[in-house]
């Protein structure tokens, strides 16, 4: 992960711990379901955003040297990982 990478992925973690707070306190507070739905689907969505920043400087860091170093099967396998880790959507 570059410097600049992990500045902005640990900015975008303490964002997301401190909307998780603000879920755990809803919830404890018995707010409106509507509420906490849509704190929850804006943490998803922070969380997906992050996803987003570390795959990127994943693929243009790690995986660009695994392919200059004739590891092409191995940054594969990752990105294999990745899609059946993450899976594909439910309807």
């Amino acid at each position: 992960m570059t410097p600049e990478t992990r500045r902005q992925a640990l900015r975008r973690i303490k964002i997301i711990a401190g909307q998780v707070a603000a879920l755990e306190k809803q919830i404890d507070e018995d707010r409106y379901c509507m509420d906490v739905l849509d704190l929850s689907l804006s943490i998803q969505r922070a969380l997906r955003s992050l996803d987003a920043l570390v795959l990127d400087g994943h693929l243009k860091t790690h995986v660009v040297e695994m392919i200059r170093n004739g590891e092409e099967e191995k940054a594969l396998e990752e990105l294999r990982r990745l899609y059946r880790v993450q899976g594909p959507s439910e309807p």
